[in-house]
C-alpha cells in the first residue's frame, strides 16, 4: 500500500521547500533566496514516531494573478491537496500576516483535509509566540512557531500531524524500479512523465526551464511498480548560471546516479545532439541501463523507411551505447509509451543479472574458439585463464589473463559483445577488468610479506 501523502501549502519565499528538507532529513528540495523555484509537486519520503509518509512540496500558491506559471502552479497545488491527507499551510513569521496568507487560509477552509499553519523563520524561541499569536486571524486554529532552516519547533506540529496521518506501510523498495528521465531542455520530458501517470503531474510549458526539482512519482503496470523521476533539462555547461539552473542540474545527474534505468529523451526532429552525446556519455559512466526515447515522432514526416534510416543514424551518432534500446514513441498521443516500460523492465532485469562463474568461462571457451586472441609481434599471445562475475548494476566481471596488454581494444569489444550476446545484457553497460598474472602475482607477494611481518 503507498504511504499517505502530506502537502506543504504557501505563498511564494515563506520556506517551503526548506521545511520538506527538514522533515525528509536530507536537502533534495533546490532551496534559493528567489521566489518561484518551485514549480511543479515534488515527493519525499519522511516520517515521524511510528508513522510514514511522503511530504509534497507545492510551487508558490498566488491567487488572482494569471501571468507566466502561476494558474499551472495553482492546478498542482490543488491535486496535491486532493490526495493528502492533511496539509501544512506555511507562512512567513518576519513578515507577519499578509493579504495573501489571507487568501489561501480563506480557500483552504474549504478544503476537506485537515490543515496545520506552520509559522516559520522564528529563529528566537522567546519572540517566536509573539510571532506566531499575529497569525490567529487567519482562523486556521492554532499556529506553530518553528524555524524550518534550524529545526526548532518542527517536533510540536509533527506530533499533531501524524494524528491526522494513517499507519500503513509501503511496498518492499527492492520490488521498485528507479526511472529517471533525462534529457535537453524542451525534448518533451514532462509530457512523458504525464503520459506515463494519465494525468498533469508536471508542468508542461514550450518556455525552456519549466521543470526545476526532480519529481518522483510511482505508478504500477502489471505489478511492477515503477518509480518515475522527471528532471530538470540539461544545458551545456557554458550556458549555466550558478543558481536555480546549477542546482536543478546537480540534482538531474543525482537523479542518473540512484536511477536503475535512464530514459535519453531525444527530439525527434532535432536527433542526436552534441550535448545528448555527452548525457549518453555520463550514464554510461554512472553504470546505468538506458532505453533512448525519441520523442514527438507524431511530428516527423515518414515513410515506411523513415524508422530505419532513422536508427542507423543514431547509432552512429551514439555509437558507444549500441547495447541501449531505442524506441519511438509520442508523448502528445500516447503512441509506444506503455511500451517502454516493457523495455525499462527487460534492462532492470539484465542490469541485476548475475551468471555463476562456469556459465561466464563456457561462454569464454566459445569466444575465443572461434576467435583466437591476439599474438604480438615476438610471437606472444594473449591467454584467458578464467572469467568471473564480480557484480550487478552494472554487471561487472574480472578477467584473468596472462597479460592484459596483449589484448587490443578490438578484442575487447569482441569479447564484450559475446557476453552480450550469449548472456542477455541488452539495455545495460557491462564493465570487463582485465587482470594480468603479473599483477595477480605482485598482490600475492605483498599479502605473503604482510602475513610474515605478522
Amino acid at each position: 500500500m503507498a504511504l499517505p501523502i502530506v502537502a506543504i501549502i504557501g505563498r511564494p519565499n515563506v520556506g517551503k521547500s526548506t521545511l520538506v528538507n527538514r522533515l525528509a532529513g536530507d536537502q533534495t528540495a533546490i532551496v534559493h533566496n528567489e521566489p518561484g523555484v518551485t514549480r511543479d509537486r515534488t515527493y519525499r519520503p519522511a516520517f515521524w514516531g511510528n508513522r510514514e509518509f511522503v511530504v509534497v512540496d507545492t510551487g508558490g500558491l498566488v491567487f488572482n494573478d494569471d501571468t507566466e506559471f502561476l494558474p499551472l502552479i495553482r492546478q498542482q497545488v490543488l491535486m496535491a491537496l486532493s490526495e493528502a491527507c492533511a496539509a501544512i499551510f506555511v507562512v512567513d513569521g518576519q513578515r507577519g500576516p499578509m493579504p495573501a496568507d489571507q487568501e489561501i487560509a480563506d480557500w483552504l477552509r474549504q478544503q476537506p483535509v485537515p490543515i496545520l499553519l506552520a509559522v516559520n523563520k522564528c529563529e528566537s524561541p522567546d519572540q517566536g509566540f509573539i510571532q506566531a499569536s499575529e497569525f490567529w486571524e487567519l482562523g486556521l486554529g492554532e499556529p506553530y512557531p518553528i524555524s524550518a532552516i534550524h529545526g526548532s519547533g518542527t517536533g510540536e506540529i509533527l506530533d499533531e500531524l501524524i494524528t491526522h496521518v494513517p499507519n500503513v506501510k509501503d511496498s518492499p523498495e527492492d520490488n521498485v524500479i528507479k526511472v529517471a528521465i533525462i534529457g535537453r531542455p524542451n525534448v518533451g520530458k514532462s509530457s512523458l512523465l504525464n503520459a506515463f501517470v494519465g494525468e498533469e503531474r508536471a508542468i508542461v510549458s514550450p518556455i525552456s526551464g519549466t521543470t526545476r526539482d526532480t519529481i518522483d512519482t510511482e505508478i504500477l503496470r502489471n505489478g511492477q511498480t515503477y518509480r518515475l523521476i522527471d528532471t530538470a533539462g540539461i544545458r551545456k555547461k557554458k550556458h549555466i548560471e550558478y543558481g536555480t539552473e546549477f542546482f536543478s542540474i546537480n540534482r538531474a545527474f543525482k537523479a542518473i546516479r540512484r536511477a536503475d534505468v535512464v530514459l535519453l529523451v531525444l527530439d525527434a526532429e532535432d536527433g542526436a545532439t552534441e550535448q545528448d552525446q555527452k548525457l549518453a556519455g555520463r550514464i554510461i559512466e554512472e553504470g546505468r541501463a538506458c532505453i533512448i526515447v525519441v520523442n514527438k515522432w507524431d511530428a516527423v514526416e515518414k515513410d515506411s523507411y523513415s524508422i530505419y534510416d532513422y536508427e542507423k543514424s543514431l547509432e552512429a551518432r551514439l555509437h558507444f551505447t549500441e547495447w541501449a534500446n531505442i524506441i519511438f514513441v509520442s508523448a502528445v498521443t500516447g503512441q509506444r509509451v506503455e511500451k517502454t516500460l516493457e523495455l525499462v523492465k527487460k534492462a532492470a532485469e539484465a542490469h541485476k543479472h548475475r551468471v555463476s562463474t562456469s556459465v561466464v568461462n563456457e561462454v569464454l571457451t566459445d569466444a575465443v574458439s572461434w576467435h583466437s586472441p591476439p599474438t604480438s609481434r615476438g610471437g606472444r599471445q594473449g591467454k584467458i585463464y578464467y572469467g568471473t562475475q564480480v557484480s550487478t548494476q552494472p554487471p561487472t566481471f574480472a578477467l584473468f589473463v596472462n597479460d592484459a596488454q596483449r589484448f587490443n581494444d578490438n578484442y575487447r569489444r569482441y569479447i564484450e559483445r559475446q557476453f552480450r550476446k550469449q548472456l542477455g545484457f541488452d539495455g545495460t553497460p557491462i564493465r570487463l577488468f582485465w587482470r594480468s598474472k603479473k599483477v595477480r602475482e605482485m598482490e600475492l607477494g605483498s599479502l605473503n610479506r604482510a602475513t610474515r611481518v605478522k
